[in-house]
């Protein structure tokens, strides 16, 4: 059975999972045979197995960091919002159904059993299980039918090292407030302490440092800096809705609905020299980019409302006739054609007028559709008509079903012998996410763009596998040097008894 190391956090966001992915970076340098782990997810940001299964995208972040395909069992519990109230469960990558929080309160412990098979088949394959908590061990609200946190650590007998976030401010507090209302079963667990985020001279910290390790009685493996390292994540406080990036030639922006669901499906054009994406929510701010994304979303309908409510509905469409380039994936397609019905009450029934820039027509089902899928691009026209014969690789998953008017034309020819999206003057729509990510694609569409505009990028596009390759490289190399390692192996030998 292999060795385990679980890193908590005393909240959302402090780093946990960029962590993992540290360290399963570096121990798959070191010769281990790694693989990550969370029992339960909730994100909007998902990702489909070559089985057909879906699971968090932070597992599978961590996966490609450790060098091995990703698995639904690494995330055998992923909760995806829909409303403030209530969540899609999807157990095993399979879809449970919709519940409200109570009522999936009342059931999660149940779940144990799934979850300890998927951990314990981890466990038989590999040396090392990095395993990684949610929220905060502090919710002791939670902490009866606890199954991500200490009640994991218990599971797996891991010893656990709990990050703070200082750019936040109050890490002291932070770290030892959360200890203190541990109980002191769990206070055991946790073997060492990590102070995440800091921008500065880490000389300024060591009295913080060495009072803090009296008042725990747990020392501090080592203070990370903000890394400058581009990995993707799915948190819903992801840094990249904010950033910008100068000196831009190309100007791309996606729309930042409300329940927007795999941003990650951007992350290669963020990544491009020359190439500005902005997340925009303000009407004002839209302005007239070069292309305009809109998303994947948990919530179409919903999201539409507010896209025209918003006023940035006509904005899109002010766009398109200027002869802007509008493409929509997966929610963001649906939304683009003529109408989106719900007989099924799958986003709570109704139907709804589409922004009518595409004619098609989605209907709801409460069956998820859910592949890996290899294709493509037909013959295209309009701004994009240097996309045509691109071949791509993607994955769909959606719960509509879209239908194209007669003599509409397609975008994509899949290998099954399929057909995806719809095209209409510069207007596209697909159900494949990851469109982007194949380096074809991405080419054509920035080509495509530049020429539109008159103008031509400086840089190569990169190569994407060999750049997440460099980061997680990148992120190893930062962990190694600012982190204990050889108290991390020592944590991790001895286990917990």
């Amino acid at each position: 059975m292999a060795k385990a190391i679980m890193v908590q956090g005393t909240m959302s966001n402090a780093g946990k999972s960029l962590l993992c992915a540290g360290l399963c970076r570096i121990f798959r340098q070191d010769g281990y045979r790694v693989a990550p782990f969370k029992s339960q997810n909730m994100a909007l940001n998902s990702f489909i197995t070559r089985d057909g299964l879906e699971m968090g995208r932070a597992q599978v972040v961590q996966a490609e960091a450790a060098g091995v395909e990703p698995d639904v069992r690494m995330n055998p519990i992923l909760l995806k919002p829909v409303t403030n109230e209530g969540s899609q469960v999807i157990v095993n990558g399979e879809v449970r159904g919709n519940m409200h929080a109570a009522e999936y309160f009342s059931i999660k412990r149940t779940l144990i059993p799934d979850i300890l098979r998927a951990y314990e088949s981890l466990s038989e394959e590999n040396d090392i299980i990095v395993l990684e908590g949610a929220g905060s061990p502090a919710e002791i609200n939670l902490r009866e039918n606890d199954i991500v946190n200490m009640g994991m650590a218990r599971l797996a007998k891991a010893p656990v090292l709990l990050v703070g976030d200082i750019d936040r401010g109050g890490v002291f507090a932070q770290l030892y407030g959360t200890i203190a209302l541990l109980t002191e079963e769990e206070r055991a667990l946790v073997r060492a302490t990590v102070i995440n985020k800091f921008r500065g001279d880490v000389s300024l910290l060591k009295n913080g440092i060495s009072m803090l390790e009296s008042l725990t009685g747990k020392p501090v493996a080592g203070v990370l800096p903000m890394l400058a390292v581009d990995i993707e994540d799915e948190d819903s406080l992801s840094s990249r809705f904010s950033r910008k990036k100068a000196d831009s030639v190309l100007d791309i922006a996606v729309i930042r609905l409300p329940r927007i669901s795999n941003f990650t499906d951007f992350a290669a054009l963020e990544a491009t020299p020359g190439v500005g994406v902005r997340y925009v929510d303000w009407v004002d701010s839209l302005g007239t980019p070069d292309l305009v994304i809109l998303p994947g979303t948990k919530s179409t309908i919903s999201d539409l409302q507010w896209l025209r409510q918003s006023g940035l509905e006509a904005a899109v469409k002010k766009c398109a006739a200027s002869g802007v380039a509008i493409m929509g994936i997966c929610g963001g397609y649906q939304m683009l054609g003529l109408r989106i019905s719900d007989p099924s009450g799958v986003e709570g029934g109704g139907e709804i007028s589409g922004l009518g820039l595409l004619p098609v027509e989605t209907e709801f089902a409460s069956e998820k559709h859910r592949t890996r899928m290899r294709g493509t691009v037909l013959q295209a026209g309009g701004v994009l008509a240097p996309l045509s014969g691109a071949e791509l690789e993607g994955y769909e998953i959606h719960m509509g079903r879209t239908e194209r008017a007669n003599g509409a034309k397609p975008l994509v020819r899949l290998e099954n012998g399929l057909l995806d999206g719809c095209q209409q003057g510069n207007v596209y729509g697909s159900y494949l996410h990851g469109f982007f990510d194949t380096e074809a694609c991405r080419q054509a569409v920035l080509a495509a763009l530049a020429a539109q505009k008159g103008v031509s990028l400086t840089a190569d596009v990169p190569d994407r596998r060999a750049y997440k390759e460099s980061q997680y490289d990148l992120l190893a190399k930062a962990v190694r040097e600012n982190l204990d390692m050889q108290r991390i192996y020592r944590i991790l030998e001895e286990g917990v008894s």
